[in-house]
């Protein structure tokens, strides 16, 4: 068993930690914070398009989408790195991780320039437009209709909780475009301006706070979308949404280590019961990132094993939940108080993981359903690694 990187992974390291000695914004400069996951201080703003310049924003991509054609372990080491300093990697995560990504696997080449390279660049602000009353989790029970007129299409219909919606530029909107067919076969995918006619977003609180305003109602009424906005296939959008998950499924267990680290530093047990419980988190963080580390490798030889990552989805995100839930028990009534700051103040962070106790125990929920939920990763599980028969 090989424990370290060779030569070629640790260069590509070193030459990160260069770039970052050299340029991470003075934190004296990042006071102006992010109000939504669409809303990018200039700041941000800036440091994003320079990472895009020197190919350090996804070195998987090609040069000239903000990379360096990194390999997987290459990409490991890279993510490491912003860990380690506690980086964000952007303050607009969907427009980087899911909507660039997926105009770049399903888009035109004039789709890729004009949508893909802004977002990237931080020029724009991209939010994804899935979920609708009565379709959370399930995409294909959507009901927003697009209809095809002359070179235009026509969408009426409601998303809701879109984040950062009221701030974004531009929707990747999923829309029903057949509705006599199967419920899978009849989606499309539409990139939608905001700033058209007839788009109405509306944000609301979460129950982290009454000013915490991310999700959104958005409404739209004979919205006119030029179908050269249409990303992939007519009623192809099934495999779009499939991409776009997969895009964001890939290293996703990367994310929860780094909760969890930021649990295990700012977690105070008081009780033998806190103490047991903070050594279960321990043992928590250390089993995520050995499975991890094992899949990594099987990715880097090449091997595709969407099982193994969902063992690593269920485990990170229900230990953050859990975790954070233990934390916030042990603080008594101070995990109460809002606003409140649980751990030091980070300059390039996302100040949603310093916040006070309660705001981080119900944010960990988010994790448990973006990117597919508890429920369906067990049925994955259960049926690709446990061999359980359908039920």
């Amino acid at each position: 068993m090989q424990l370290t990187f060779d030569a070629d992974v640790e260069d590509f390291r070193a030459e990160f930690v260069a770039f970052l000695d050299e340029n991470l914004p003075d934190g004296a400069a990042t006071g102006v914070r992010p109000g939504s996951s669409a809303d990018v201080p200039d700041w941000a703003r800036r440091w994003q398009r320079l990472q895009f310049d020197n190919g350090w924003l996804l070195p998987g991509n090609p040069p000239e989408f903000g990379g360096r054609n990194a390999t997987i372990l290459q990409q490991y080491v890279h993510l490491e790195e912003l860990s380690r300093r506690r980086i964000y990697h952007s303050f607009n995560p969907q427009g980087l991780g899911i909507i660039a990504a997926s105009i770049l696997s399903f888009g035109t080449p004039e789709q890729k320039q004009r949508w893909a390279v802004p977002i990237l660049r931080a020029e724009i602000t991209a939010a994804l437009g899935m979920s609708e009353p009565g379709a959370g989790s399930d995409l294909a029970g959507l009901r927003t209709r697009a209809v095809l007129d002359g070179d235009h299409f026509v969408v009426n219909g409601q998303k809701v909780w879109t984040s950062g919606a009221h701030d974004a530029d531009v929707l990747l909107t999923f829309v029903r475009t057949n509705p006599d067919a199967p419920k899978h076969k009849g989606i499309s995918v539409l990139l939608i301006p905001t700033d058209t006619p007839g788009v109405v977003r509306r944000p609301f609180p979460s129950v982290a706070a009454s000013d915490d305003l991310d999700f959104n109602e958005v409404f739209f009424t004979d919205v006119r979308v030029p179908a050269e906005n249409l990303v992939g296939e007519l009623d192809g959008g099934w495999g779009v949404a499939n991409g776009a998950l997969g895009h964001e499924r890939t290293l996703l267990w990367l994310s929860f280590a780094d909760r969890l680290q930021d649990l295990v530093e700012d977690f105070r047990p008081v009780t033998v019961l806190d103490r047991d419980r903070y050594a279960t988190l321990a043992m928590d963080l250390q089993s995520l990132r050995l499975l991890g580390s094992a899949a990594l490798a099987r990715a880097a030889r090449g091997e595709q094993d969407v099982a193994a990552l969902s063992v690593l989805k269920l485990l990170g995100s229900e230990a953050v939940q859990s975790a954070s839930e233990h934390a916030l028990d042990a603080a008594g009534e101070d995990g109460l108080v809002h606003p409140a700051w649980t751990a030091p103040f980070n300059p390039w962070n996302n100040d949603h993981f310093s916040t006070g106790w309660f705001e981080r125990y119900v944010r960990s929920f988010a994790g448990t359903i973006a990117g597919g939920t508890s429920e369906i990763q067990r049925t994955i599980v259960a049926e690709r690694v446990l061999g359980l028969p359908r039920g």
